[in-house]
């Protein structure tokens, strides 16, 4: 008798999920000009402490080259190139005063402020990260100098590296000054395209995550353009408001696809082809040429013909109508399983997101103690551990923790795992390398190699500590520790442990505490949404409607993403807390089903009436509220009486799904 397969724990797969990424050929340059040529210059001039720390600092920075345009490279590595520069002065500050044990607890309170920043978005997070690791360093690591001096020769080497993006880059596409902004706006249409043309069949949910990771990075590309004038005191050029107006008009054309991309049918070629031809237009400068004949035969198709007439008028104009006010480019819609999307420094900063969300991201709300609390104690206890076993190399051990506690990062047995293994393949490549006859330049020529694979490496965590042990290694060697590329395997292994310990107490690993938070913003978001949806009169000026879909998606992104990590842990408590996944996943149909319905209601579609509107929104706000109180349980959900919504086939959709997340959120 066949037995039937066991599906493998999540927390025991997710080690081995690699991401498809294409090779960023113009970081790997950069980052073979980086750290390697650094320390060889520190070499040859025989000032090895500026050459190790210039490296260190351009090695940080390289972790955040991510693809983009240059202005956002600039907000990407700029900003933790400074939190980097700042920890080293507090680092090399604890070793000047010969601090000692005074260590622990300073770590501990830089610490608590790098994982509270974690609540803040990913620019900020990554700063907050990179601020301790120079800190442990700074303050381990026997290097001469002021700490002045350290922090400056680190910021160098940042800087660096942020010279090289803005020289050493791919070749410039058609647009000239705007290449890079207008690449990224004709990247929206073909996303577009891709998902109009994979609706309803298997291939819908990766084309649906492009097109949202496409009209992300436009957006913050034009809002990082727009800041720079302004900040310039420039006024905007003839071609940059052009360009604007064609992002409204992808905007637009997504939000007029979202009613054909929730009924979840298979669409006919040529209607994917007119977006495709607006990203060729793009890109060559020319016209878009013939687009698909309208067709009225529903009001969902009409509304985006209508968008798809709107776009073609934006792109014969030679001359802007006038200055686009700032609005946030709303989401895609579709089955938002795929929403993990990477959040901007200026659209979490920017973004309309409402009170509750505010208060969720505040680096003393509660997830940001929380997660404080989580990375503070974990580097307190290994800085500790080392003090005692290796006083004078203690700093491996905090700093490896530094990479793996951080709690928007990933799940934490995976990147232990990963950790670990990457740890151990970089110093047998440090090793062997070592036996090659090259004379006092072959740390560099080693360091060099790991600066080259950490942009292609960022698709994996192993890969990636595989690189950064490279480097860091050939830093120690050319400061003197010759012998250090054994105990930089055991002091992980520790380091590891004390991680998979401390990092799963009780208080520290609580899904509820860690994604409830989440899950309740983008609920209460997912019903303002919803009662400006069917509250809104005809005819009403749709700015604040896409901002609150904006809002919504993204505060749904961040709970898919929290929820996805818990799931993944190795003590997911899942007996004791709601089913997340699919309470999120039944708050993203709520929303695609609401924008729906406001395209079909903008175009004649019955309205529901006040007591059926309010009826389904008290209800949302509700099951949000009796998730953010634990001690509520199911006695804080409304009952089983959502009924369908006459003649409303969306809402009856939405009464659907209420119904999904009281059923899932009941956990007692």
């Amino acid at each position: 008798m066949l037995r039937a397969q066991r599906a493998v724990p999540a927390w025991l797969a997710h080690p081995f999920r690699w991401q498809r990424l294409p090779v960023p050929w113009a970081a790997v340059a950069r980052g073979a000009l980086c750290a390697g040529p650094l320390l060889g210059a520190g070499i040859a001039t025989g000032h090895v402490a500026p050459g190790v720390l210039t490296a260190l600092g351009s090695m940080l920075a390289g972790v955040n080259d991510r693809p983009g345009t240059r202005r956002t490279g600039i907000v990407h590595i700029g900003l933790p190139a400074l939190a980097t520069a700042f920890g080293m002065l507090i680092g090399a500050s604890l070793q000047t005063a010969d601090a000692g044990w005074w260590i622990v607890p300073a770590l501990f309170a830089v610490g608590f402020v790098s994982g509270a920043g974690s609540v803040a978005g990913p620019v900020r997070s990554n700063a907050g990260m990179q601020m301790l690791a120079a800190a442990i360093l700074g303050a381990g690591m026997p290097l001469p100098g002021a700490p002045w001096e350290k922090a400056l020769f680190v910021l160098a080497g940042c800087l660096w590296l942020l010279l090289l993006r803005l020289v050493v880059r791919s070749p410039r596409r058609t647009g000239g000054a705007l290449g890079g902004e207008r690449a990224a706006v004709a990247t929206v249409f073909d996303a577009l395209a891709d998902a109009l043309g994979a609706a309803g069949g298997p291939g819908a949910e990766p084309a649906r995550r492009r097109l949202t990771a496409a009209l992300d990075r436009a957006d913050e590309a034009l809002r990082l353009r727009r800041l720079t004038s302004r900040l310039l005191r420039r006024p905007a050029r003839t071609e940059e408001l052009l360009l604007t107006e064609r992002f409204a008009a992808a905007t637009a054309l997504c939000e007029a696809s979202v009613a054909l991309l929730w009924e979840a049918r298979p669409l006919p070629s040529r209607v994917a082809e007119s977006p495709r031809r607006f990203a060729d237009a793009l890109r060559t400068g020319r016209s878009p040429g013939r687009l698909s004949a309208p067709e009225t035969s529903t009001a969902a198709r009409g509304a985006f013909d209508q968008a798809l007439l709107d776009a073609a008028v934006a792109f014969a104009r030679r001359e802007p109508l006038a200055p686009v006010p700032e609005q946030p480019a709303p989401v895609p819609v579709g089955r938002p399983v795929w929403m993990t999307v990477p959040q901007s420094l200026l659209s979490g900063a920017l973004g309309a997101v409402g009170g509750r969300t505010r208060r969720g991201r505040s680096l003393f709300g509660p997830a940001g103690r929380d997660y404080g609390l989580r990375v503070a104690v974990c580097i307190a206890a290994s800085a500790a551990v080392a003090l005692l076993l290796r006083p004078e190399h203690w700093y491996w051990l905090p700093a490896t923790t530094t990479f793996l506690v951080k709690p928007d990062l990933g799940p934490l047995f995976s990147r232990t795992v990963n950790r670990f293994a990457g740890t151990v393949a970089g110093v047998l490549l440090f090793a062997g390398a070592g036996l090659v006859p090259t004379g006092v330049w072959w740390p560099a020529v080693v360091a060099g190699v790991g600066g080259a694979l950490l942009p292609f490496a960022t698709r994996h965590f192993a890969l990636q500590t595989v690189a950064i042990t490279l480097m860091v290694l050939s830093f120690v060697y050319v400061s003197g520790a010759h012998e250090a590329a054994a105990e930089r395997v055991v002091d992980t292994s520790i380091a590891c442990g004390i991680v998979l310990v401390v990092g799963h107490l009780p208080r520290l690993a609580d899904p509820r505490r860690r994604v409830g938070h989440r899950v309740t913003s983008a609920l209460h978001s997912t019903e303002e949404f919803l009662r400006h949806v069917l509250e809104s009169e005809p005819g009403t000026d749709p700015t604040r409607r896409l901002a609150l879909r904006r809002a919504a998606y993204r505060a749904l992104g961040e709970a898919r993403a929290a929820a996805e990590t818990a799931a993944a842990e190795l003590l997911a408590a899942r007996d004791r807390n709601p089913d997340w996944l699919t309470v999120v996943t039944a708050a993203e149909r709520i929303v695609d089903a609401a924008t729906a319905c406001a395209v079909r209601l903008d175009h004649g579609a019955h309205r529901p009436s006040v007591a059926e509107a309010e009826r389904l929104c008290q209800a949302l706000s509700a099951m949000a509220d009796a998730l953010e109180d634990p001690r509520r349980g199911s006695a804080g959900l409304p009952g089983p009486d959502l009924l369908p919504v006459p003649d409303c086939a969306t809402l009856t959709d939405v009464a659907t799904e209420v119904e999904r997340i009281r059923g899932y959120a009941g956990a007692p």
